[in-house]
């Protein structure tokens, strides 16, 4: 989903880009207009893969994705640019699902949430999970007024009905733009746990990456690995969970600047 053709349809199929391509553009700024901030490469305007002009919600979410096209040299890297692709993702709505249907999409991960299946054997690994799971789980208890728990069961957990109904209650909170990051981190981590402590600003996004990756971080430390496999995807994973939080900040900023303002 990363940019297709940047001014418009050449011929390729959306959302499948070539994985790069040469720079044909010099400069990169951004102008405001009726629908909101756009972005401009040289005189041409920014479009998505299925043609829309590609506008966002906020000056500061235009200028991250003018930086993330300025930032790229020779040739253009699509899939460096993860918020140009949540951009498009939201604009053009290719799976076209309502805010309904990504709000469930999202609570859904409660059923097969990363810390929530725990183990017994060996020992050690079940200690560290206690160690590092259980405080995030108790936080995020507390934070939300709800039960969630925790299972050595290969069923998981069994999540209470009230706890779903708290999450889809509170990410109803959030405008489209900001629920479709909040899916992508999701889907990033594997845990809606994680990606709530995320956002909420409890854990930073490298606590975020190690705590969903828990497991294989402790295989590594005993057996091993591949450095250079594992060190990019350990750096691939801390970008696209970065580049989804600072998304969902980003598009949910209006209304909490506003918000602040109110208070003070």
């Amino acid at each position: 989903a990363a940019g297709s053709d940047p001014v418009g349809p050449c011929g390729r199929r959306a959302y499948a880009p070539p994985a790069e391509r040469k720079r044909f553009y010099q400069n990169v700024s951004i102008s405001q207009g009726e629908g909101g901030f756009e972005i401009n490469l040289d005189h041409r305007k920014l479009k998505t893969p299925q043609a829309k002009l590609f506008t966002v919600p906020s000056e500061a979410l235009a200028i991250a994705v003018a930086t993330e096209w300025d930032s790229q040299k020779d040739t253009i890297k699509f899939y460096t640019m993860h918020l140009t692709t949540l951009c498009n993702t939201a604009l053009d709505n290719p799976t076209q699902r309502n805010k309904t249907q990504l709000i469930r999409a999202a609570v859904k991960f409660l059923e097969t949430d990363t810390v929530c299946y725990r183990v017994e054997e060996p020992p050690a690994l079940a200690e560290l999970q206690r160690n590092e799971w259980d405080p995030v789980v108790a936080w995020v208890e507390k934070r939300y007024n709800v039960t969630i728990g925790s299972s050595t069961s290969i069923l998981g957990p069994n999540i209470p009905a009230s706890t779903k109904e708290t999450f889809i209650s509170h990410l109803a909170s959030y405008n489209m733009w900001a629920l479709q990051g909040i899916e992508f981190v999701i889907t990033q981590l594997k845990s809606l746990i994680l990606s709530m402590s995320l956002i909420d600003r409890h854990i930073t996004v490298e606590k975020a990456v190690l705590l969903s990756r828990l497991e294989e971080e402790y295989q590594i430390r005993r057996w091993g690995n591949v450095e250079w496999a594992h060190d990019y995807d350990l750096c691939e994973l801390r970008a696209r969970t970065a580049a989804g939080t600072l998304f969902v900040h980003l598009c949910s900023e209006s209304s909490t600047v506003k918000h602040k303002l109110l208070q003070d």
